[in-house]
């Protein structure tokens, strides 16, 4: 019997990992620069915290969490999202009652019951971010600015920005009766009616096409904004004009989770057909209540990373069709060293271990193999230079580098050949 892997999980192997790694390094750095700490929560938590959490008519509550009995009977559920569990941890571990906002990212695999396709998945990987402890609509705008910085970082061109207000407790319960009076007098199935009247707003994110064209003439939540919610609103459009960061007005967005509140945003990449989110957030003021904690403001997203290795290989297939060079990211080596010789692996070892300490990305052939072969196997690497030692060289205490790119060889002194391709790297 061969095993496979479940239904629905997504992996990925060399070579293609570099890609989800340069992606995952792309917010990481983003974040780090923007001065965000990383924490680690648990993969698995109490139900309820979900059910109260994220919104008991939510689809991901109703349909789409893994959920099971512990050997004690207690229900735990796989986390289908970040933010509920990571603001338990931030109320568990006391960081509320430090400075504030607590700035904090993390990582991970994400688990729902989903049905599979392209990018749509039952494990699946996100990076999130969250500011916690502020309701400052700057904060909103930075939480916004990190990730646009990343989706540019990885060199992305074709995504857009969709902003949205859901408003907040003093307005949104006017908007809830003008939509569901809408919704009632629409032909709707007996499942969506049930919801109407949970969630109205969730009706509003139905992907269905025979629900879809029954919301054209539905009120929208900006015509509904208190002054405050919209004064908000209009704050953060006006720093994000600051920042040079497009958006598009988007009315309708809701997102899938019933947490959110003022800010709600998406980001959409068209090249991925009917799963073009690759990410989204916004605030959800009331959230740290509705799990037992005390009032806590809070903005954060979470982007979707296989979704973005598709977007990322999408553009640059379309870049190679136009014979555009796209940036090599940083996971590609930068020099392949190649022994000659059973005796010259000590020295190809210690120049490529040199090499990485002093920051270069650096790989070599091991075992047996032919001078053909290692030659190959350096063309894959995709390095700049390779560097060969063999009896010759050790003799003449010399390194031959060759530059891949062009043929060029060089025969620089052994004790001088780290900094030579340190310095040719440096300016490439």
């Amino acid at each position: 019997m061969t095993f496979q892997a479940p239904k629905g999980v997504s992996e990925y192997v060399p070579p293609r990992s570099a890609v989800f790694e340069e992606v995952a390094e792309a917010f990481t750095a983003s974040a780090r620069r923007a001065c965000y700490g990383r924490l680690e929560q648990a993969v698995f938590e109490d139900t309820q915290l979900f059910v109260r959490g994220v919104g008991e008519s939510s689809d991901v509550v109703t349909k789409e969490m893994y959920t099971f009995a512990d050997r004690a009977g207690r229900s735990l559920t796989l986390r289908p999202e970040f933010t509920a569990g990571l603001l338990r941890c931030v109320l568990e571990h006391g960081l509320h009652r430090g400075h504030l906002p607590v700035k904090v990212w993390t990582a991970g695999p994400v688990f729902r019951y989903e049905q599979p396709q392209s990018g749509r998945y039952r494990q699946f990987y996100q990076f999130d971010l969250e500011a916690v402890g502020t309701a400052d609509p700057a904060v909103d705008a930075e939480t916004i600015a990190v990730a646009w910085d990343a989706y540019a970082a990885l060199g992305l061109r074709r995504f857009r920005l969709l902003l949205n207000s859901l408003g907040d407790a003093e307005c949104r319960p006017l908007y809830r009766a003008a939509l569901q009076k809408h919704l009632r007098g629409l032909d709707l199935d007996e499942a969506t009616r049930q919801r109407i009247e949970l969630n109205p707003l969730r009706v509003l994110d139905d992907q269905r096409p025979e629900v879809r064209a029954q919301l054209t003439d539905a009120p929208v939540m900006t015509d509904y904004l208190c002054a405050g919610c919209a004064a908000h609103h209009d704050r953060v459009r006006e720093l994000l004009s600051d920042l040079a960061i497009p958006w598009t007005d988007a009315p309708r967005l809701v997102r899938g989770l019933d947490y959110y509140n003022r800010t709600t945003y998406e980001f959409d990449h068209p090249l991925l057909g009917a799963q073009s989110g690759i990410g989204g957030g916004g605030r959800y003021d009331g959230l740290s209540e509705d799990i037992g904690g005390p009032p806590l403001p809070g903005i954060g997203f979470a982007v979707g990373l296989d979704r973005i290795v598709l977007a990322v290989e999408a553009e640059r297939r379309q870049d190679a069709e136009r014979d555009v060079v796209a940036p090599l990211g940083s996971y590609s080596c930068q020099v392949f060293g190649v022994p000659l010789g059973d005796g010259a692996h000590r020295d190809v070892l210690a120049l490529i271990t040199r090499l990485r300490r002093d920051g270069l990305r650096a790989d070599m052939v091991f075992g047996a193999r032919g001078l053909k072969g290692a030659m190959k196997a350096a063309d894959r690497s995709g390095a700049s230079y390779a560097v060969l030692i063999g009896d010759h060289e050790r003799a003449a205490g010399l390194v031959r580098i060759k530059d891949l790119d062009n043929g060029d060889q060089h025969d620089v002194p052994a004790g001088d050949a780290a900094g030579w391709l340190t310095e040719r790297l440096a300016t490439s």
